[in-house]
């Protein structure tokens, strides 16, 4: 009789199996299945499994070694050999598919053994046989150096494992810039510099000709017919003086006021241009 009585309030603990026996063994169509099929056939060779804790025999033989805590170069070969070999038959023995390099590592494994029990005989006028654990040590070495450089290699961030790059094309803004309206005090400004450049040229005359607003009209008209833009100082003779200075502007002033040549400016205190009208 068990010592321990369930009270009546309590329910009893449900046992391991019981729980169990309440899992589901899978879920098929998001419905749990409990009951094995009575018509299902697994095939022998239906479950393979994979073991990725070794990449190769010098791997295995890497690991064999670091688990005994002593140095490449003072493996001790007959305990390396014996675990390598209960290794490769237990692999067997549970019918794992072995690569033909574990088998090749096993048979050196062997041949070195065999050889370090040979008493060895010295010749004279021969050099000294070279340790037979020599190229096996070199070979580890070589592929120690590599591991080890490559899981340096896997820690360094990685895209598209550590992090994504996204790519995207901005979106196209068109932006005007509207041309500043030309005002009066600008356009006096810079009459008033032509001025004082046209005093700088200023030279006695004998005989001043006499100019006319409509004939210096038709020569603004004629010198911006062929051209897209003139700087409006281009317009001013400096030779003439300040006689033809003031008649340049007022020729301008009228072509502008009958809507014949056009002033723009490209930004606020910028140069003046004039422009002929189509």
């Amino acid at each position: 009789m068990s010592e321990l009585q369930p009270s009546d309030n309590k329910e009893p603990t449900p046992q391991p199996e019981q729980v169990q026996q309440e899992l589901p063994l899978a879920l098929v169509k998001g419905e749990p299945v409990t009951d094995v099929p009575k018509d299902l056939y697994i095939p022998p060779e239906a479950l393979r499994i994979f073991l990725e804790t070794f990449e190769g025999p010098l791997d295995l033989l890497l690991y064999l070694i670091k688990r005994q805590n002593i140095d490449i170069l003072d493996i001790n070969v007959f305990v390396i050999t014996d675990q390598y070999v209960k290794y490769v038959e237990m692999m067997e023995s549970i019918n794992f598919e072995l690569a033909a390099e574990y088998l090749v590592m096993a048979a050196m494994l062997a041949e070195i053994k065999s050889r370090m029990l040979l008493p060895r005989t010295e010749v004279e006028g021969e050099d000294e046989e070279e340790d037979p654990r020599a190229a096996l040590i070199r070979r580890l070495q070589q592929y120690e150096r590599y591991k080890q450089a490559a899981e340096n290699l896997d820690e360094l961030p990685r895209e598209e494992r550590d992090f994504h790059t996204i790519q995207i094309d901005p979106p196209e803004i068109k932006v005007e810039q509207p041309k500043p309206e030309v005002s009066m005090d600008e356009l006096l400004r810079a009459f008033s510099d032509v001025l004082k450049r046209a005093d700088m040229f200023e030279s006695h005359q004998v005989e001043m000709e006499k100019l006319s607003t409509r004939e210096r009209m038709a020569d603004v008209l004629g010198y911006l017919q062929h051209k897209r833009y003139v700087p409006f100082v281009s317009l001013f003779v400096e030779g003439e003086g300040r006689l033809g200075v003031v008649v340049t502007f007022l020729a301008v002033m009228e072509l502008v006021k009958e809507s014949m040549i056009e002033i723009v400016q490209t930004e606020t205190f910028g140069p003046i241009h004039v422009k002929a009208k189509a």
